[in-house]
């Protein structure tokens, strides 16, 4: 036996073997696969803008949202701007009712904010924390610990676990 192959099997392997430049698939196999590539292509087109007016579609929403939380919160505000103009145009020859109407005021516009989620930073006694509080002056004081805050002079608020505002504050110094 030798290494070389016979004639016929060289003939039948020359058959099955496509030569350079010919086709390896049928036209017929080539058509299907053009129209099967162009129907994913049109999928995938498809999907995208669909995926694309998705995002715009939620953007938009989440935008009207936004904008409608702040009017809903500036028509609350308004009520108690109305409540000022009316406590402006009171003659405050009564003192004291004058001062419980604007009390009544103030409680309104806490109620608004604590809806809101808005909560008061208590400040006063408690230790100074850059991340709550603004020192905008130190005192020299024996009667507080070093670093206690001693005077709030604005304050400050949390909007759920959030600053909204630093309270500014007097600190002791020791």
């Amino acid at each position: 036996m030798s290494d070389e192959p016979r004639a016929d099997e060289s003939a039948g392997a020359a058959a099955s073997a496509p030569e350079p430049g010919e086709a390896i698939v049928s036209a017929d196999q080539l058509a299907d696969l053009q129209r099967e590539r162009d129907d994913y292509y049109d999928r995938w087109v498809r999907k995208t803008a669909e995926f694309e007016n998705y995002r715009k579609r939620v953007e938009r929403e989440r935008r009207e949202q936004a904008d409608q939380t702040v009017v809903d919160l500036l028509l609350e505000l308004l009520l108690v701007l109305d409540d000022f103009d009316r406590a402006l145009e009171v003659d405050a020859a009564n003192l004291d009712a004058y001062r419980r109407g604007v009390e009544l005021i103030r409680s309104k516009l806490q109620d608004v904010l604590r809806k809101r989620g808005v909560r008061p930073i208590e400040a006063l006694g408690a230790l100074f924390d850059p991340n709550l509080h603004q020192a905008v002056a130190h005192e020299p004081s024996g009667e507080h610990r070093d670093g206690e805050v001693i005077a709030e002079l604005r304050r400050g608020y949390m909007i759920g676990d959030r600053l909204l505002r630093p309270a500014m504050v007097k600190v002791a110094k020791s």
